[in-house]
């Protein structure tokens, strides 16, 4: 019969939060910076330019085609062979991460412009502003209003997907497991305690993200 060591959860705890911090700092960097690139990447998606959306379409194509853990593996592995210096594991994490999640926002993105009525853009136009002051003072504040749940949706995505940066070394909480289930053989007690920390902060953040999108509603409807 398994006997279910408490001590053993209360004594890794503390370590298990500081590994819990860092994974959350590492979802927050990289759907930061996936965010900067995916609503780089969604415009150009939209771009009459030929080859600019094509690009676009490739990076998204091959990102979303592909595993993140291939990914890191090719930014901490593979990457340094060509560079000639060692990536930090940190960086790479981050890197790999980010550029994951820009592929995911710029179809989020993509879609919310497009969700838009056309003639937003005509009416802005018309107005005698350029197409860029049309998407940035019209179209992309509307939009995003209406992203907000599938972005939620790629943190969330993304705070679980943080667990494979541990195949490179980098203590996010799930490496923080690993490490003491190798110095405790407590495997069922750490991995539920491990799972217990990832559940109660995807479920905080479905609850900030379920506010958020009350907020915008109302602030509509005023």
């Amino acid at each position: 019969m398994l006997n279910f060591d408490f001590d053993l959860v209360v004594r890794s705890f503390p370590l298990l939060l500081m590994g819990a911090g860092i994974t959350v700092q590492i979802t927050a960097l990289s759907v930061g910076f996936g965010l900067l690139i995916g609503m780089f990447v969604g415009i150009s998606r939209l771009s009459l330019v030929w080859p600019v959306k094509a690009l676009a379409a490739v990076y998204v194509d091959f990102i979303r085609g592909t595993p993140l853990l291939v990914q890191i593996f090719l930014i901490y592995f593979a990457l340094p062979l060509v560079v000639g210096q060692r990536i930090d594991p940190f960086i790479a994490a981050i890197t790999a991460c980010s550029i994951n999640s820009g592929a995911y926002v710029a179809e989020i993105f993509r879609a919310g412009i497009q969700s838009i009525d056309k003639g937003q853009m005509e009416a802005g136009r018309s107005l005698g502003m350029t197409w860029a002051q049309t998407m940035r003072y019209i179209i992309l504040p509307q939009a995003f209003k209406r992203i907000i749940p599938p972005l939620g949706n790629e943190f969330i995505a993304m705070l679980k997907d943080s667990s494979l940066v541990s195949v490179i070394g980098f203590e996010e909480l799930t490496r923080r497991g690993q490490l003491i289930i190798a110095r405790t053989y407590g495997s069922f007690e750490i991995w539920l305690t491990v799972a217990f920390i990832y559940l109660v902060m995807t479920f905080t953040i479905s609850r900030l993200v379920d506010y958020l999108e009350r907020r915008y509603k109302t602030d509509d409807k005023h």
